[in-house]
């Protein structure tokens, strides 16, 4: 007869922490994905005829534009100007502002996806998220204090075809 070996089972505390110590590697793994915000522009004058924005509180119209053949990563600096642009207008913003706003700079709303602005509860989400699918690769936005305000990054397109994982929102307005 064959002797039977008793395999030491971890004990559920260990489970617990091999189990969260898994998910903290995921979570790091995907905040490394988000790229850091760049510093502010330094100042250059564009041209001598140039109003002074010092006086302003509306940003001024940016150079950068939307470059519909080119990809993703092409397009990242205007996606920034445009959401940066919304925060500069709303520090409060709520989804459907980032989403307005980059329709309006030409951007197709089919392709966008939204998280939640508030919880199951009704409180406001530490942090939404909102992405463009676009020419290959995604456009992620993230705002919110929970994210240490605007950070964004460009990714591949997933295998579902999607930007985003998990829930988001209808965008049927």
């Amino acid at each position: 007869m064959r002797a039977v070996r008793d395999v030491p089972r971890r004990s559920r505390p260990g489970r617990v922490l091999a189990g969260a110590a898994g998910l903290l590697v995921a979570v790091t793994g995907l905040a490394a994905c988000m790229s850091p915000p760049p510093p502010p522009p330094k100042s250059s004058p564009v041209s001598s005829s140039a109003p002074s924005s010092s006086a302003s509180t509306t940003p001024s119209p940016s150079a950068l534009a939307l470059d519909p053949t080119g990809t993703a990563a092409d397009n990242k600096a205007f996606f920034d100007d445009v959401n940066r642009a919304v925060l500069a207008r709303n520090p409060a913003a709520v989804g459907r502002d980032f989403i307005d706003a980059l329709v309006a700079a030409g951007f197709h709303k089919a392709d966008m996806q939204l998280t939640v602005d508030t919880t199951t509860i009704g409180l406001k989400a530490n942090s939404i998220q909102f992405s463009v699918r676009f020419n290959g690769g995604c456009l992620i936005g993230q705002n919110g204090d929970g994210s240490g305000g605007y950070q964004s990054a460009v990714t591949p397109v997933l295998a579902t075809g999607n930007c985003l994982v998990g829930d988001t929102r209808p965008i049927d307005w």
